[in-house]
């Protein structure tokens, strides 16, 4: 990294020139002013916020789009008005239309500490990277282009970089620490999207919330704070979902029910069932309906399960999973997600993909009993990095000395898990934002949420969200303004170009269901 070759090479030499204008201190002190000489060198976010415009047109069902395209900075304060962190964002404008009735929605991705380059380079922004289904991307030169299935004909966009990634950094006295948190970033995250609709003059405008992974954890924290600062949202979409982290906790059997139907699509997919059902949606309805029952039920028992029942369970969870029954008994009925995916291609050298089961990585080991890496991720990742610094710089006309951090995560990087709930009434120490989501629904009960999915993810399996979202205990009215969509597709479903024009389609039809404003009284009885 540039910063750390400049740093390394200020505390390794000293000019004579500078030494005679500042004499050098003896021992320790001299190497801290030699560091704090070089922090004060490096280029860093000016509190002015800055801009850059330009313009474009894309054409998005047979229409064409003009819109105004704007990369630049948010500068977000304390509650004293003390500036505390500038945050990048890339807005995408549909040109003539009205501010008032025009909505505006919110991206951005997870980690924590990612930037928001994949869901901005790969979903709806009026441009986007030429992926395959699915497929290694070859290097360079890569495809990208105008976006057919942009949503820029339903809303307008604001991809939003998480503090410490891309090029979102903080300011004065502040550093990563204060922002590298659950209740932390969401502050962070809300003050800055109250920027935007103060500065932009939005607060007419629908606004929704757009989170993919950890973004799906951070969407309903950041909803909550956004109601109590006096803005409701129209809609909130989760993409890819995973609200609740204290399922993943050693010792929970909650995790090995989680990723048990999304076990048995990836079987499904690469053909590991003896009797292999036609439709997928069908048997999925089926493994559900095993987990949430027999399963569900056989884990709960723990050591005292009898042998018979251990054994039929065993059975039917090969059937589902292509696993053979002995190797299930030696686990305790209990497959853990890196021994799975070793396992069910071990014959042919080959493991599947952690983010997207689809993918395949040939392995070293025949023998071993995780993958070495994940080939979903490896496999794009240079097309999308490539492709937005040429992008950001070239057309949108953005120019920064400071590099772009694909990751918050490095040296001082440790994340704070707690998370006050919204109602006061305690502190978790792993967070579960869906009661965020439950509390912000029973607040504004016009609220609109979209969950959509991937039936190949193992990183955010779709079960875990409808486990999490059939717990919140809503009632029945409420409960009808969350729906739930799936495609043939993991983690980062986009990337499946074949889903593209569905998911368009599923969510301007939803968008235009939740800009439908029902009375109070239908929504509330």
């Amino acid at each position: 990294m540039r910063r750390a070759a400049l740093l390394s090479l200020l505390l390794a030499t000293t000019s004579p020139v500078w030494a005679q204008e500042k004499p050098a201190a003896k021992g320790p002190d001299h190497r801290e002013q030699m560091k704090a000489e070089a922090e004060a060198a490096w280029s860093k976010p000016s509190v002015e916020e800055a801009s850059a415009v330009s313009h474009a047109a894309v054409t998005v069902g047979g229409q064409r789009i003009a819109y105004t395209a704007t990369a630049g900075t948010l500068t977000i304060r304390d509650d004293d008005g003390k500036p505390t962190a500038s945050y990048f964002y890339t807005a995408y404008t549909r040109d003539g239309a009205a501010r008032d009735t025009r909505p505006v929605t919110f991206f951005y991705n997870g980690g924590p500490g990612s930037p928001t380059i994949w869901l901005h380079m790969g979903s709806f922004a009026p441009v986007r990277v030429t992926t395959g289904n699915p497929e290694y991307i070859r290097p360079a030169p890569y495809g990208f282009g105008p976006n057919p299935d942009s949503l820029i004909d339903k809303s307008d966009l604001v991809f939003i970089d998480a503090l410490g990634a891309g090029w979102s950094r903080p300011l004065g006295e502040k550093t990563g620490k204060d922002f590298w948190g659950v209740d932390q970033d969401a502050d962070g995250f809300a003050r800055a999207i109250l920027r935007y609709t103060s500065k932009f003059d939005r607060w007419p405008s629908p606004k929704f919330l757009f989170g993919e992974s950890y973004g799906t954890l951070r969407n309903p924290v950041v909803a909550a704070k956004l109601e109590d600062a006096g803005l409701s949202l129209n809609g909130m979409v989760q993409f890819s979902t995973i609200m609740n982290y204290g399922v993943r906790q050693p010792g929970y059997d909650q995790n090995f029910l989680t990723l048990f139907p999304t076990m048995a699509a990836t079987a499904w997919y690469h053909n590991r069932l003896q009797n292999r059902p036609a439709d997928l949606p069908t048997f999925m309805g089926e493994v559900r309906a095993f987990t949430s029952g027999p399963y569900a039920a056989a884990l709960a028992k723990g050591s005292t399960i009898s042998a018979e029942e251990k054994a039929a369970i065993a059975k039917k969870m090969a059937e589902y999973t292509g696993i053979s029954e002995a190797y299930i008994l030696r686990a305790d009925l209990r497959l853990t997600l890196p021994r799975f995916q070793t396992e069910l291609l071990r014959d042919r050298r080959q493991a599947v993909g952690r983010l997207d089961s689809r993918y395949l990585l040939n392995v070293t080991d025949a023998n071993a009993d995780s993958p070495s890496d994940d080939p979903a991720s490896t496999a794009v990742t240079g097309a999308f990095v490539a492709t937005f610094q040429d992008y950001a710089t070239r057309v949108l006309g953005y120019k920064t000395d400071m590099p772009y951090r694909m990751t918050a995560r490095g040296p001082g990087f440790d994340w704070d898990w707690k998370h006050r709930t919204p109602d006061g009434s305690g502190t978790q120490l792993a967070p579960n934002s869906a009661v965020d989501l439950a509390y912000t629904m029973r607040t504004n009960p016009y609220l609109k949420v979209l969950f959509m999915n991937g039936y190949y993810d193992f990183a955010t399996p779709f079960y875990g969200a409808e486990f999490d979202v059939s717990h919140m205990l809503l009632d029945p009215q409420l409960q009808k303004n969350i729906r739930f969509t799936y495609y043939d597709a993991g983690h980062m479903v986009y990337l499946n170009p074949l889903t593209m024009p569905q998911m368009h389609r599923d969510l301007a039809a939803w968008y235009d269901e939740a800009l439908r404003s029902p009375s109070a009284k239908a929504v509330q009885n």
